[in-house]
């Protein structure tokens, strides 16, 4: 007995958002080659972006998102619409269960994106957990302190957070203390309790969000993207003939 073909609702259901990424592309004609030339992102990774086959990490999403001209969300999970109408909705509301959001990976952080059907919101919300231990993980990913336009809310959950940030000393947060504090200074997330440190964080870009996606540009991404570029071949001098 064949199986019973998957319906248009289904089939959307399974959609990644890589595939999202493979759609817009295409809907704009763009290629590989030119995705990569506007976001400095090497074509091997890019393809397998959109074949699910690389995690696809914040900083990827905002690079991607620039590239292609469209909300990062809408790169996770599009937006409702107005029927015949391109705007979204207005009077807007959310609600999240346990379990849901959308998951996005990197080796210093395990973070999910709530509300993320709503466009061009104020401020994105994460729940996080972290990974990295040391300054010496966090820098090996991110070559550096993390900076970005705006300011950021950070809620500890459960564990211990180590917060390291340019102009002030190390600072420890238990679990029920909070933080606000402008993203432009240069700052990290770092575990500091055996047990997982979880928090509830809120971005909030200061200005427009293209400021965000320059300021926030592939740190992980590039230090990825060169890691998979070969070194060019010593060229062999032509023997003269005598």
């Amino acid at each position: 007995m064949s199986a019973r073909p998957a319906t248009p609702k289904e089939t959307e259901s399974r959609s990644t958002p890589g595939d999202t990424i493979r759609a817009i592309r295409k809907k704009l004609g763009l290629t590989l080659n030119e995705v990569g030339r506007r976001t400095g992102m090497a074509v091997s990774t890019l393809s397998k972006l959109e074949k699910g086959r690389v995690s696809l990490s914040f900083d990827k999403l905002l690079s991607i998102s620039k590239a292609l001209g469209v909300d990062m969300a809408e790169l996770i999970e599009p937006a409702p619409h107005h029927e015949g109408s391109s705007a979204p909705l207005r009077g807007r509301r959310v609600v999240q269960r346990a379990g849901e959001g959308q998951l996005v990976e990197t080796r210093s952080y395990r973070q999910v994106y709530l509300a993320t059907e709503l466009l061009h919101k104020r401020m994105a919300p994460i729940v996080v957990e972290l990974r990295a231990r040391t300054l010496d993980e966090f820098r090996e990913e991110f070559g550096g302190l993390i900076r970005h336009p705006g300011e950021e809310f950070v809620h500890v959950l459960t564990g211990e957070l180590e917060f390291h940030s340019e102009l002030y000393a190390p600072l420890r947060l238990a679990a029920g203390d909070s933080m606000y504090f402008d993203s432009e200074m240069g700052h990290a997330y770092l575990n500091a309790s055996d047990p997982p440190c979880t928090l509830v964080c809120a971005c909030s870009p200061r200005g427009r969000e293209e400021s965000v996606l320059d300021t926030f540009m592939g740190a992980s991404e590039r230090h990825a993207a060169n890691q998979e570029v070969p070194p060019p071949r010593p060229r062999r001098a032509k023997a003269r003939k005598s």
